[in-house]
């Protein structure tokens, strides 16, 4: 990889749209994009959900840095979505800065993102009730914005503008009607 903006790190709370924002800056950027918790799940043969029930917090988390670190060994995927909980493992953070990654928070307000998980019929492992997640929001907050970039998810950009903002700004790509500027 020529700079840390080749290797870029999603990062966020629940819910925020990491995934989706990673497959429309692939799009763009004409990059292969990889979701970590997807290759989880398709690794380990399960829901996440069904691994934290059955073997607990402990070992997903561990689970978690060891493919974490298999994804950013193999530099084909530059864009990288995180599982909203891996960013708050130090040795992950460590790890994620060790391969020079630039790391972007995509930050939102709790209700956009409890209104993203009651949509969703993905079930997520940490959630419980809204006062459990609102606490689990806010302590997460501290270490999201430890990241290199912010970028706003406001409830007026759809999950692909921010993907362009991402491309012109991070990767200094202009776009014109959603295509890149030649």
């Amino acid at each position: 990889m020529k700079n840390a903006a080749d290797r870029v790190i999603l990062t966020g709370f629940m819910g925020v749209g990491k995934s989706t924002v990673a497959r429309h800056l692939s799009y763009i950027l004409q990059r292969e994009q990889i979701d970590l918790d997807a290759v989880i799940e398709e690794s380990e043969g399960c829901s996440i959900v069904r691994l934290v029930e059955q073997k607990g917090v402990e070992v997903f988390r561990t689970l978690e840095t060891k493919y974490l670190k298999m994804i950013l060994e193999d530099e084909r995927a530059s864009i990288v979505a995180l599982g909203g909980g891996a960013w708050m493992t130090e040795e992950n953070r460590e790890l994620i800065r060790s391969y020079k990654c630039t790391t972007i928070w995509l930050e939102s307000t709790f209700e956009h993102c409890w209104r993203n998980i009651n949509l969703s019929k993905k079930k997520r492992p940490m959630v419980k009730n809204k006062r459990q997640v609102r606490t689990l929001f806010k302590d997460r907050e501290r270490l999201y914005c430890l990241a290199d970039w912010h970028f706003l998810m406001k409830p007026e950009l759809t999950s692909l503008d921010v993907a362009k903002q991402i491309a012109e700004e991070v990767f200094s790509i202009e776009m014109l009607n959603g295509r890149k500027r030649p």
